[in-house]
């Protein structure tokens, strides 16, 4: 706690605590942990100013303190946070201003302690391969601009003997490059709008996101039935009478500008459009001598012109994608979000694209199992809170997802909801073998069915489309670069904790792996039963790095042993 209580009250907590500005804190302090190498470990500082607005200089003092990176953890306004009929595993359902932003804090920023406001900075430990064993004060200490002490906050931080693995799920979080063109106000494929788009994947990569929407053409989703987004498309279209021609240069430069930034797969952008898979994306094309438009809305998904168009084109895309050796690396959609009465046109679509898209993968997200069932693709994405049929059915290859309909019960990670409920998705995607992980927002800066551009510091809820946070993780940094919310770091931290899970199942097998993750828990985890409280979830990625850090030191001793 505080050096000078009358001057700055401080606390260490969890990264799983929201530190709100109109409360008291309620967040037990926290002040040791460990972590894996190769591991990325966050912890948060609470503050207050308990008597008069003050500015303070925030520094750090530690071993590791070159890869120690601090934010300030700021609030945005959530009008619309959560749909009426929610469960209780929330923070809160009233709108207000709530703790998701995170803004670097240079050496040189100050940071201002606001009376009776609680507020938190992030602290971010990359821990690279060459930092070894040990344990590692890391002091925080608030001082005023002219030097003199307010506070100082001691962290433990044991870095363990073995290094997190390398990551198996695959994970998409959908990249909105029209999004990004908007809100810069740059032209689609101007080198300004590649540098951007570039910035943004290495932030993705940097957070797990190992597979990234390609938009082959302009992606029909989230759009006004008869509207349309801004076009992204990356084939050239050029069309003579019925034939067509097609030019892969820009597609060619976002698989090699994805290559540089280790993005592994690649998820073709929607053959039809959303929700029954009844009309042709968006699709330009140069015809004599013009550039136009050839399908969209009014196109008949199920037509001969549409038909004709894909026996065309799909041939030449599988020849670029096995001439660039991506065959293993790329997966391709039918329509998102098919519905029981669509079954018919999705089915179509999906026989007529499977012809010529030979052993490459078709995915899609879905709640119904008949659509598997009947062969319509290889890749079920399955909503987590329709998915038990999946599970029952043993599907292999099987992915998860969710959006703003997964409100009840289930993982999810809106802004109004607790971190915990955030984080603990990696320990379920542990226990159920699940494949790959989609979300539609990585940053969806529009309304709802893209009708307008939103101002996303001041509007999280897409226009009062879907419960704050659900549209995006990330904001538009000033010079181009994204800005984390703190759901994106948390829900890393997830993915860690299913790394860590794997390795420890290297160790002593998956049944003692299972056992020693669910101890505490009052009944074995589902997708939609499992201990709520940030204290447990610690806990049991704590039980996970001792079980790791024994079996280390057990072999170490073994090793030590043998003769030379």
């Amino acid at each position: 706690m505080s050096t000078n209580q009358s001057m700055l009250e401080t606390r260490s907590i969890s990264s799983l605590e929201k530190v709100f500005a109109d409360e008291e804190l309620q967040a037990v302090p926290y002040q040791r942990a460990s972590a894996l190498q190769k591991e990325i470990f966050s912890f948060q500082i609470a503050y207050r100013s308990p008597l008069t607005q003050q500015q303070v200089r925030v520094d750090v003092e530690s071993k590791l303190a070159s890869h120690i990176r601090l934010r300030s953890v700021q609030l945005v306004p959530a009008e619309f946070p959560i749909y009426p009929d929610h469960d209780n595993n929330l923070l809160r359902d009233t709108p207000g201003l709530y703790p998701d932003l995170l803004v670097p804090l240079a050496l040189s920023d100050d940071i201002v302690g606001i009376p009776k406001q609680w507020r938190s900075l992030w602290v971010t430990v990359h821990l690279a391969a060459e930092v070894k064993p040990g344990k590692y004060p890391i002091v925080v200490v608030f001082k005023t601009p002219e030097g003199e002490l307010l506070s100082r906050e001691t962290f433990e931080l044991e870095v363990l003997a073995a290094v997190l693995p390398e990551q198996k799920l695959i994970h998409t979080e959908w990249f909105h490059t029209d999004c990004l063109a908007v809100y810069y106000k740059v032209d689609v494929f101007s080198e300004r709008y590649w540098e951007i788009v570039e910035s943004y994947i290495r932030t993705a990569v940097d957070h797990g996101i190992n597979m990234l929407l390609t938009p082959i053409f302009t992606p029909p989703l989230d759009t006004k039935i008869g509207g349309e987004r801004p076009t992204v498309q990356l084939v050239d279209v050029s069309k003579s009478g019925v034939t067509y021609t097609f030019g892969f240069e820009r597609l060619k430069r976002w698989v090699d500008m994805c290559d540089r930034n280790n993005v592994r797969y690649f998820e073709l952008s929607h053959l039809f459009t959303q929700w029954g898979a009844k009309h042709a994306p968006k699709i330009i094309a140069v015809e004599d001598g013009q550039t136009k438009q050839i399908f969209g809305w009014e196109t008949d998904a199920t037509g001969e012109a549409y038909k004709d168009f894909l026996a065309q084109f799909l041939p030449e895309l599988v020849a670029f994608i096995r001439e660039n050796g991506l065959t293993e690396r790329v997966y391709y959609h039918i329509s998102d979000e098919p519905l029981t009465d669509h079954l018919a046109t999705y089915g179509s679509a999906s026989r007529w694209v499977k012809q010529f898209m030979g052993e490459i993968p078709s995915m899609d997200a879905l709640s119904e199992y008949f659509y598997y069932e009947q062969g319509f693709i290889e890749t079920p994405i399955v909503a987590n809170n329709h998915i038990t049929p999946f599970l029952e059915h043993e599907v292999t290859n099987l992915w998860t997802y969710y959006c703003c309909a997964q409100y009840k019960d289930v993982a999810n990670r809106f802004i109004c909801m607790p971190s915990a409920r955030n984080r603990v998705f990696g320990l379920q995607l542990y226990k159920f073998r699940i494949s790959g992980f989609l979300h539609w927002g990585f940053n969806f800066w529009f309304a709802q069915y893209s009708r307008f551009p939103i101002d996303p510091y001041r509007n999280t809820d897409a226009n009062y489309g879907f419960p704050a946070g659900d549209s995006f993780v990330v904001y538009p940094g000033e010079d181009g670069t994204p800005l984390d919310s703190l759901r994106l770091e948390v829900f890393r931290e997830a993915l860690q904790d299913l790394r860590a899970l794997e390795l420890l199942e290297s160790q002593i097998g998956r049944e003692r792996t299972l056992a020693l993750m669910e101890e505490g828990a009052e009944e074995p985890i589902t997708f939609a039963v499992y201990p709520k409280q940030a204290e447990w979830v610690l806990a049991c990625r704590e039980r996970i790095n001792a079980a790791i850090q024994q079996h280390a030191s057990i072999n170490n001793q073994g090793a030590a042993q043998l003769p030379s």
